[in-house]
């Protein structure tokens, strides 16, 4: 019989989901151009403990949405280093980078209880 393993906990207390629609979700350029941007400024994020840039499931249920281009998960140890994060010079710099292409983005923050 298999071993059934108990879930490990996510890396870090403050969970913050970011989902983007791009203005032109078809075009390749910008879809390229979107995942150049992101991928740049996770990679040389300091304060981010865990990340996961991806784009929908091939899932379909009634409760799914499935609307968005591309989601954005990091993980912080504590609301603090969330804050630092908004004002990180690369956050800054993405959102300069990435806004134009992006018509839509909707984010979710938890935390652990």
């Amino acid at each position: 019989m298999k071993e059934i393993k108990a879930s490990q906990k996510i890396k870090g207390n403050f969970i913050h989901m970011v989902f983007f629609w791009l203005k032109h979700p078809e075009d390749q350029n910008d879809r390229k151009a979107f995942e150049h941007a992101i991928h740049k400024f996770i990679d040389n994020n300091t304060q981010v403990i865990g990340a996961h840039i991806g784009s929908p499931a091939e899932t379909d249920r009634p409760v799914i949405d499935r609307s968005y281009t591309y989601s954005l998960v990091v993980t912080f140890p504590d609301l603090k280093t969330h804050d630092a994060y908004q004002t990180d010079p690369g956050h800054l710099l993405f959102i300069e980078e990435a806004k134009p292409l992006w018509e839509k983005v909707v984010i979710y923050d938890s935390t652990a209880q």
